[in-house]
């Protein structure tokens, strides 16, 4: 396996997807708690990413194993183990080395923090696993979208978030004499959960693009999507409507001061994202027009991590100088 088959295997380009919520959760960490951890943030990122890139081959590797149709609609190209020739057995042990690697690293992290960051991690590694894996992927499903945006819009960016104020109240479990006891601190959680929604939605969008695009192909393999259960028309509605949520989303945290005002500059994408929408939905095709949600995830979120990273460097600068 060259460098250049495994960069296709695991779709390197795509990671952007873990990244952003990431670099949101640490600009979100410094602004609303002044804090962070160097080492815990290096353990997370790298165990994250290879996490990634594990369940992206277990993806190509199930469509390439259980797909009923090998070709056309562009299987040859976007499917990298028929496009690049690759050994199935080379593909399997690739996969258990980056899974055991990952595995590792989180198991490090939590070490170096709480019980908490095991059961998120644990939730997230299963939901990866059967995202693409299983009698029934739910990649497969009408859940794609939410069990996506959920988990690495939200729960990716809680931990990012976690692995730096696990001793501060925030969320602690504990177990005593028999005892469950579980304490929140609600308004921090409920200000995490604001700051999420505009990934959760963007992210949510790129893989329903991806299954509009995909409409015939799922068809003919057996894959029924959420396009699939209610239909075209009302899919590209849910699609626009994302986008505004996720302006809303972040109107509302200013407006309850959760996020800087700063963060307000995030609506000058709309105009583009609006054009966006309009050329989706005259066409929806893989290798023409579903970039659109790429751009649409890019281009919001840069914004939206320049707009933070401009409120971190403000508050920490009128701190310095008081």
């Amino acid at each position: 396996m060259t460098i250049a088959s495994f960069l296709k295997l695991v779709e390197l380009r795509t990671k952007i997807a873990s990244v952003i919520p990431f670099i949101i959760g640490s600009l979100y960490t410094l602004y609303a708690f002044d804090n962070f951890d160097i080492i815990n943030a290096l353990l997370m990122f790298a165990s994250m990413i290879i996490f990634d890139m594990t369940t992206t081959s277990i993806n190509n590797y199930i469509d390439y194993t259980t797909a009923y149709k090998k070709d056309g609609y562009g299987y040859e190209v976007h499917n990298a183990i028929t496009a690049c020739g690759l050994s199935t057995t080379h593909v399997r042990y690739l996969i258990y080395t980056m899974l055991s690697l990952s595995s590792l690293l989180g198991i490090l992290l939590v070490l170096r923090t709480n019980w908490i960051i095991l059961i998120l991690g644990i939730l997230c590694f299963t939901i990866g696993i059967l995202y693409t894996f299983g009698p029934l992927p739910i990649s497969r499903t009408p859940f794609g979208e939410i069990f996506s945006g959920v988990t690495m819009g939200l729960i990716l960016t809680f931990i990012t978030i976690y692995i730096h104020i696990f001793n501060q109240g925030i969320l602690n479990v504990g177990l005593a004499n028999g005892t469950l006891s579980i304490i929140i601190s609600l308004n921090p959680l409920i200000s995490i959960v604001f700051i999420c929604i505009p990934l959760i939605c963007c992210i949510a969008n790129i893989m329903l693009a991806n299954n509009l695009c995909d409409m015939e192909e799922d068809i003919a393999n057996k894959r029924y999507t959420l396009p699939i259960y209610i239909g075209k028309k009302a899919s590209l509605t849910l699609w626009a409507m994302l986008y505004y949520l996720s302006y809303s989303a972040i109107i509302v945290s200013v407006l309850l001061k959760i996020l800087p005002v700063i963060t307000l500059l995030t609506l000058v994408t709309l105009p583009m994202l609006q054009r966006n929408i309009s050329r989706f939905k005259l066409k929806q095709a893989k290798r023409e027009t579903f970039i659109l949600s790429i751009k649409n995830f890019i281009s919001f979120n840069s914004v939206y991590i320049l707009s933070l990273l401009l409120g971190v460097c403000f508050k920490y600068f009128i701190n310095f100088y008081r």
